[in-house]
């Protein structure tokens, strides 16, 4: 009996977990560049001695979704709407190399490029910053072009680029900052060459809202068969207790 409910109860917990990635992608269906977090259940055997006939589940997850999300034309300056396969680079927290999709920039007060989420955008040579400008221009292929303050339309010139890369996205991870990273001793990725984003757009959350209800009732039901297998199986164990009584 200990052994079909501890089988029932690692269920329930997986799969409360996996309801809890499902969650997430949902609270994020609107977050510009967001990629869906994969997850699933699977079986694994219990080690230890005796017959290999125990199971039990635990969740997996799998990566995310790389596919790339709906594109929304904007019409500002300093949106971007990376290709699919391409990530832009920029520094985390601890000051370490790391890539993202959300192509939402800004310009702070001193010119230095940064996402929406205030992390500073990455050029061949470090931070990117923009001088003063009347009107600021980001090429297909990632160059920033400015017309200088007080110019003219004729003097417009490439200050500076972003760094955008082709890593492979089987290794990248996510992390719970929401910035993707490469493994430790994974060489450095690809440089993206040639056009490579879209200027004047975004990119969409590639969750569907839809697709992400129907999984987290399927979840909903495939717990509460769990519940219900730990109940049974405690009236099992209640009414075998009250037979060896009886006996």
């Amino acid at each position: 009996m200990d052994k079909a409910l501890y089988t029932a109860m690692t269920g329930a917990s997986a799969l409360m977990r996996a309801q809890s990635a499902v969650a997430h992608n949902l609270a994020n269906v609107s977050t510009n560049g967001f990629k869906a977090e994969l997850v699933h259940t699977e079986q694994f055997q219990v080690p230890g001695r005796g017959l290999p006939t125990r199971f039990d589940v635990r969740e997996a997850k799998v990566g995310f979704d790389a596919s790339t999300g709906p594109l929304q034309n904007t019409g500002n300056e300093l949106d971007v709407a990376l290709h699919e396969g391409v990530w832009l680079a920029v520094l985390d927290d601890a000051g370490q190399e790391a890539y993202t999709r959300a192509g939402e920039l800004r310009l702070g007060a001193n010119g230095q490029l940064t996402t929406a989420s205030g992390r500073p955008v990455l050029g061949p040579n470090g931070p990117v910053s923009v001088p003063p400008r009347e009107k600021l221009l980001i090429g297909a292929d990632g160059g920033i072009s400015i017309v200088p303050e007080g110019q003219t339309p004729q003097t417009l010139a490439e200050v500076g680029r972003l760094k955008l890369v082709r890593p492979d996205q089987a290794q990248l991870t996510r992390g719970p900052d929401g910035l993707f990273r490469q493994p430790a001793d994974a060489p450095a990725p690809l440089p993206a060459v040639g056009v490579s984003l879209t200027s004047g757009a975004l990119e969409g959350s590639n969750v569907s809202a839809a697709g992400s209800l129907v999984h987290m009732i399927e979840l909903q039901r495939q717990f509460e068969a769990q519940v219900k297998l730990m109940k049974s199986t405690e009236e099992n164990a209640r009414l075998s207790a009250s037979l060896m009584r009886l006996s």
